[in-house]
């Protein structure tokens, strides 16, 4: 062989090598990759330091922001929590799982991702605020004889609360009553690395879910020092919640390297809706907050991270809570009715191969009104019935939602209102149990407070007796 075809042969030899080492797939003759997936609550698209807020500084983040893919465009699937959670469980829009709005139970019926995962040989478990059981108020355990809590939908292990959490968090693990010491997302971040420590055998699903920068902000003095002089009070312990959150993803990517697991271990992060008011910088130079239909009530911060399988990119390609199960669906090679065969998201795994996926659909948001994302176009419904109207938006263009161009684009807002019509009846089908075997919905919707429900009544004393200064009022 000459040296000229040696060198080409080590060559191509070489990018075969490499060209396998960045492969996403999970073959069935290598071990399955673990999933975490990380969801804050009420963070902004603006409150990372890589998207430039100007006092927030959240260098974990940032660090796994330039490891992995970075997404300029990660949509929550709806403009609050409960809705989005249920989506990110089941790959559908929240109105068609039992979960259109706060509070509500998700239904039994779906099927869910820790499921499918169990199903495949995996341990999984959960880890901070629930919201899924139709329980409201402010966070308290999940009860063990929940007909909702997270075991009835795939989870082994679970350590959870009702709603949100900050400092020395009250928690339910696996029903039993827990006191815990500590900011509320580094203890679920402990907590959940004692956990994958434990699985010596098979792969492991961590779902971790925080309960920062929720209201009512409670931050640690130590978290509230290196902000900018001035800062204080309600603003000072929102941004405070960030950086301890912040923190616990540095111990969550070290405690991953440490276990020497970090290179067979997919973290999939973002938050649970757009950002709050209070911080006037929490969404950037988007339009609206939480609960809003614009950019700001849906566009969170949104980071893949594989190290040694998913290369460094930042993308402009739109993706949603919707897409994390049908993913990881595609990922792991898992049967299709592992999913329900109706649903809303859809994989974007091409995207972890340097690629570009291709959709199908649109994007829809049926939560808080109705919205579709298709590419760089949005069309956003206002108001209800014979009085509602539509607006269309160029987001390349326009990030700040300030220019109706319905009028100029004429033939696309007609398209894409037929598909919005077509998605609300789909979802109303959906919503009444037409896509489950049993055609209907069996269990009733519940949506209770806690300090009325006769379940938690009989536990006030104890839950004095184990958190000083427990109050049953909210």
């Amino acid at each position: 062989m000459s040296a000229t075809a040696f060198c080409w042969t080590s060559l191509a030899a070489f990018l075969l090598c490499a060209a396998a080492s960045w492969d996403v797939h999970a073959a069935d003759d290598k071990p399955k990759p673990n999933v975490i997936l990380v969801m804050a609550d009420d963070q902004g698209w603006g409150q990372v330091g890589y998207n430039g807020h100007p006092h927030l500084k959240t260098p974990n983040l940032d660090a796994m922001a330039a490891a992995g893919i970075r997404f300029n465009r990660f949509y929550a699937a709806a403009s609050t929590c409960s809705p989005t959670r249920a989506s990110v469980l089941t790959g559908r829009t929240p109105h068609r799982t039992g979960v259109p709005a706060i509070g509500n139970r998700l239904c039994l019926q779906e099927k869910t991702l820790p499921q499918a995962l169990k199903m495949a040989g995996y341990v999984t478990a959960h880890f901070g605020k629930w919201h899924l059981n139709g329980v409201k108020g402010g966070g308290v355990p999940v009860l063990g004889d929940d007909p909702n809590h997270p075991g009835h939908y795939g989870f082994d292990e679970w350590l959870s609360t009702t709603n949100y959490f900050d400092i020395d968090p009250l928690m339910g693990r696996n029903g039993k009553f827990v006191a815990l010491k500590g900011d509320g997302s580094e203890v679920i971040v402990k907590e959940a690395l004692e956990f994958m420590k434990r699985q010596k055998e098979k792969p492991f699903l961590a779902v971790i879910w925080y309960g920062s920068p929720h209201f009512p902000w409670t931050a640690g003095a130590e978290d509230t020092r290196g902000l900018p002089q001035g800062t204080k009070g309600r603003l000072a312990h929102h941004l405070g919640e960030l950086v301890a959150l912040d923190r616990s993803i540095g111990a969550l990517r070290k405690g991953l390297r440490d276990m020497g697991v970090e290179e067979n271990t997919l973290i999939w992060y973002c938050s649970d809706n757009g950002g709050l008011l209070d911080d006037s910088d929490s969404v950037g130079k988007l339009r609206g907050h939480k609960g809003s239909l614009y950019e700001g009530g849906i566009r969170v911060p949104g980071i893949v991270e594989w190290p040694g399988h998913i290369r460094p990119a930042v993308t402009d390609f739109p993706a949603s809570t919707m897409d994390i199960f049908p993913t990881v669906v595609e990922l792991l090679g898992l049967p299709e009715d592992s999913m329900l065969g109706v649903r809303d998201g859809e994989s974007i795994l091409p995207l972890f191969e340097g690629t570009i996926p291709k959709r199908t659909h649109a994007i829809p948001f049926t939560a808080k009104g109705t919205a579709l994302i298709d590419g760089d176009f949005k069309l956003v419904s206002i108001g209800r019935g014979k009085n509602r109207t539509w607006e269309l938006f160029d987001l390349r263009n326009d990030l700040g939602e300030t220019r109706d161009v319905s009028a100029a684009h004429p033939e696309r807002v007609k398209t894409m209102r037929s598909e919005a019509e077509k998605v609300l009846a789909s979802v109303e089908a959906s919503a009444a149990g037409k896509n489950y075997p049993e055609g209907r919905v069996i269990q009733p919707q519940r949506n209770e407070r806690w300090t009325e429900m006769e379940a938690y009544k009989k536990h006030f004393e104890t839950f004095a007796r184990l958190k000083p200064g427990f109050k049953v009022k909210e």
